[in-house]
């Protein structure tokens, strides 16, 4: 559908002599500018058979690149906000009332990041190549990074850090699939993906190398950059050797499961109480 587009893009980020092309500029701004409304993604879920369950995430790098290559053919440009005043080479979003999307002062979203009816933005951040789903709420000074995929009936808490990623153009963005919870103050980073209807207690730290630990079972077992569906985790630590001696390192505990529920509110208060966990 989009394989114009995409030759066009290719071969500008393999000759950037062609960025002063007037072709290749317009066929930039054409994807970012399919990117702000959601026709074009970073990464996108592949479905089983019936659509109902998520089988993989697929990047599209060509898509990441265009949003790459947007800032150089971009002039630096003053945007008026009164009585804010900013100095920048990319738009903020505008227009929410016809997106439905509710925007809470001093909330901010770039523009070329998709916000879809029914999204919440507290006083937050929203970078470029982002995608939000539907009725999800980013939170008091949470941020979500560049390229980062935000599912449906999201809550994003207070603070919470969703990484960002631009470069290199082969890694694949933070996702957090739909019905999923993220406590206060915690940050997810470096492509981690946590799947649907995972609870995140409060300070929780994901990253690539982070060990995620079920510890549900007589055994732990040892995961790295997913969070398994419906899981219930909180910030952990585990003893490690070094030089100097043992010290503690952060882990993230997986403690218990979400119910099955299709009330995504009932299952998320009882998991809330039945763990114990702190947002």
């Amino acid at each position: 559908m989009f394989e114009d587009l995409k030759e066009i893009v290719e071969l500008a980020w393999d000759d950037k002599a062609l960025l002063k092309d007037d072709k290749t500029i317009k066929a930039i701004r054409q994807a970012v500018d399919l990117m702000d409304k959601g026709q074009l993604r970073i990464a996108e879920p592949v479905m089983n058979e019936s659509g109902n369950s998520i089988i993989r995430w697929n990047v599209n790098e060509w898509v990441k690149k265009a949003a790459i290559l947007y800032f150089p053919i971009q002039g630096m440009k003053k945007i008026e906000v009164p009585p804010f005043e900013f100095y920048d080479k990319i738009d903020l979003k505008k227009d929410y009332d016809k997106l439905g999307v509710r925007v809470v002062p001093h909330a901010v979203a770039r523009y070329g990041s998709y916000l879809a009816k029914g999204v919440i933005l507290m006083p937050s951040y929203v970078n470029i190549g982002a995608y939000v789903d539907s009725g999800t709420m980013i939170d008091t000074w949470a941020t979500v990074g560049s390229c980062a995929q935000i599912g449906k009936d999201v809550h994003l808490s207070g603070g919470v850090g969703i990484g960002g990623v631009l470069e290199p153009v082969q890694a694949a963005p933070v996702i957090i699939e739909d019905g999923c919870f993220i406590g206060s103050r915690s940050i997810v980073v470096e492509g981690v993906l946590v799947k649907k209807k995972a609870v995140l207690g409060a300070n929780v730290v994901l990253t690539q190398s982070t060990k995620i630990i079920d510890v549900t079972g007589s055994e732990p077992i040892e995961m790295r950059g997913i969070v398994p569906e419906r899981s219930v985790v909180i910030p952990g630590s585990y003893t490690k050797k070094f030089p100097a001696g043992e010290f503690q390192v952060s882990c993230a505990l997986i403690i218990g499961k979400r119910k099955e529920s299709t009330n995504l509110k009932t299952s998320l208060n009882d998991a809330l109480r039945e763990y114990d966990v702190a947002v």
